[in-house]
């Protein structure tokens, strides 16, 4: 019956989603048009992948060249000589990793098998690539051996699509079963390209790390389905040659990015209350490599780690954290347990999606990509806090937007940060609008970033002030933040969300009448229950919210998530899902609301907007429901993108 209300839903809104829109102009005062913006935000280079050699000299990345083409570059750190492409063939590459002698590097690539990557090497600079696999299925994280005479890596043999619960979800019809394919690691031999799968065939490996003798691996995995367990995943060794796989105790909470220590005794991670899958945030701890008690090593914390690396010793591990609404690298002394934050900055700094920090052999340069708002994103390399910049690619793009002042406020006794983004121009004596944008997750932050064609960042320029706040559950704060919302959805972050709105309208010349919502997973779940809870707001656009947790529970494809959340499974205590269920009170919503969602999105499946718009619709409530053929999660089509930018401007324009 869903599947059949679902695909009723479709059939009305692909008429919507293909019509024509007129677009009116922007508010009064600014001369940014809608098409000028989008057209802007669809010219920004992307950077996929950025790694720093062994030895610190070079720097290499994966670039974005145009929307089906991504190439592979590298670059002295030095700024001597101009960026190389390390191949040149038109095609699809991902990833990059360096050998340990610094004078090779490996990445993904389809320029010889279209659609299907490969593993290459070429040295550098000038070299040759050289194709070493001929894989079939899904392939990624590169690592080589610390002997570098290997290249080790996570593959999915034949498998119909790349992993993760965010791609879009195959249709299911007929009799329903869960095919589940494996990701394994794999190691290929880096001169010879012999393939060995090598972790056992019913462990589902998210991650990993090379031992520092090459015999063995740290990994974190689960049997069974990948995209459901990776919340309830355990630190293994696996034995590179026999592949036996020796679980070790864990924590309790999630696991991420295991790394082995350089002297081979200790592996270390990270473990917190964490919401999606490689959105990384906790405490550091360490076990014993044999086994043994994992102890944590950061207690208290008031910072979310997110990517760990020993130093040369294995005394001192160096790491990226979540930092109220920014980012830091902080170096801890295991001895003592000091923390010392090397540089700390408002802005959002990346290496790539499973690597969020690249490290030189001693420890003291990085590369990564910078971005904020005032700084569109480059590949910056060198000694840690002094980097230099790598690229100009972006230098042509413009700030569409104004300035970003970092917000903080009290609510119910904790210090809660947000960001608050002016419109370009603030005249004197004028109020403006206000919309404010709940980050997904729970268990994420908001940090400055340039934004891309679907960032709501891009609201401010069309004469918007736009709060981005990261109430309780939120990264940034510490682990016990973090958890301040468990059994608590929507209540005490609403809370923290509503001081913020007041926060902002004593900071900024903003309207307090004219004040909207809107928000993407947990934060299209937040602006579905904002509006039941209060009519604070003019308007709402809920993207792929959650309107009935207990329905939610039975739909969708990663339900283990929801464990340490909630505390129990739907079926043993339906009534803590049910009190922060918006549908349960649906009646007294009054707010004109837009609703977003993929046609096949399998974290926050498109029966739960339905059932919210039909609601809406049969109480005579303002209302819309967009469903986009054929996404999942998260939007992969250029024109859907653009298409849902327009739309959650033009709904906030007619109802603010």
């Amino acid at each position: 019956m869903l599947q059949g209300d679902c695909m009723i839903a479709l059939k009305i809104c692909r008429t919507i989603l293909l019509g024509c829109i007129a677009a009116p102009g922007p508010l009064a005062g600014q001369s940014i048009s809608l098409e000028k913006l989008l057209e802007e935000a669809s010219a920004v280079r992307e950077f996929k992948a950025v790694s720093i050699s062994p030895d610190g000299s070079r720097v290499g990345w994966v670039e974005r060249l145009s929307p089906d083409q991504y190439g592979v570059f590298g670059r002295a750190v030095n700024g001597g000589g101009s960026a190389v492409r390390i191949a040149t063939t038109a095609s699809k590459e991902t990833e990059i990793a360096w050998s340990p002698d610094s004078r090779r590097v490996a990445y993904f690539s389809d320029s010889e098998t279209k659609g299907q990557p490969n593993i290459f090497t070429a040295d550098v600079p000038g070299g040759k690539p050289h194709r070493l696999t001929n894989l079939r299925g899904f392939a990624k994280a590169l690592r080589w051996s610390p002997d570098g005479s290997e290249i080790g890596f996570l593959y999915t043999a034949d498998a119909p699509k790349s992993g993760g619960p965010t791609e879009p979800t195959a249709r299911e019809v007929g009799v329903i079963e869960q095919q589940i394919y494996e990701q394994r690691i794999a190691v290929v031999d880096a001169g010879h390209g012999k393939l060995r799968l090598i972790s056992p065939a019913d462990l589902y490996v998210y991650e990993f790390d090379w031992s520092p003798d090459s015999k063995q691996f740290a990994a974190i995995a689960a049997p069974g389905s990948g995209d459901n367990n990776w919340w309830i995943a355990a630190l293994y060794t696996v034995g590179k040659e026999a592949g036996q796989a020796t679980k070790l105790p864990s924590p309790g909470q999630q696991l991420a990015v295991p790394r082995w220590s350089p002297d081979g005794r200790t592996i270390a991670f990270i473990s917190g209350l964490m919401s999606d899958a490689g959105v990384v945030g906790g405490e550091i701890f360490t076990i014993p490599a044999q086994g043994g008690k994992p102890a944590g090593v950061t207690p208290g914390m008031k910072l979310s780690a997110s990517g760990i690396e020993w130093a040369p010793s294995s005394g001192r591990i160096v790491f990226t954290a979540a930092a109220g609404g920014g980012s830091a690298i902080a170096s801890l002394d295991l001895a003592s347990g000091q923390i010392e934050t090397v540089w700390k900055g408002g802005e959002l700094i990346k290496a790539g999606e499973d690597s969020p920090l690249s490290l030189s052999r001693d420890g003291r340069s990085s590369a990564m990509t910078r971005s904020s708002w005032s700084l569109a994103p480059e590949v910056w390399a060198g000694e840690i806090g002094s980097w230099k910049q790598v690229t100009d690619r972006n230098k042509e793009r413009k700030q569409l937007w104004g300035s970003a002042a970092d917000l903080k406020w009290q609510s119910d006794g904790f210090p809660v940060q947000g960001w608050l983004l002016a419109p370009p121009t603030v005249e004197p004596g004028r109020r403006y609008p206000l919309i404010v944008n709940v980050h997904g997750g729970p268990s994420s932050s908001k940090k400055p970033a340039w934004p891309e064609s679907d960032d709501n960042s891009l609201l401010a320029s069309q004469g918007f002030y736009v709060l981005f706040p990261n109430p309780r559950g939120s990264y940034g704060a510490g682990e016990a933040f973090t958890q301040a919302n468990v059994k608590d959805f929507g209540a005490g972050d609403l809370r923290d969300i509503l001081a913020g709105v007041e926060a902002a309208v004593k900071a900024a010349p903003i309207n307090p009448e004219r004040v909207g919502i809107t928000g993407w997973s947990y934060g299209g779940y937040m602006t579905m229950w904002t509006v039941t809870q209060t009519n604070r707001f003019r308007a709402a656009v809920a993207g792929a919210g959650i309107a009935n947790w207990k329905s939610y529970y039975g739909q969708n494809s990663i339900d283990q998530w929801m464990i340490p959340f909630f505390g129990s499974s739907v079926y043993d205590d339906p009534a803590v899902y049910a009190k922060s269920s918006p549908i349960e009170y649906i009646r007294n919503v009054k707010t004109p609301t837009l609703i977003i969602v993929g046609e096949r999105d399998a974290e926050c499946p498109a029966p739960q907007s339905y059932e919210f718009w039909h609601a809406l619709k049969t109480l005579g409530v303002k209302t819309q429901l967009v469903v986009y053929d054929g996404e999942g999660h998260h939007f992969n089509k250029p024109e859907h993108k653009l298409d849902r930018m327009r739309r959650t401007i033009e709904w906030f324009r007619e109802n603010m």
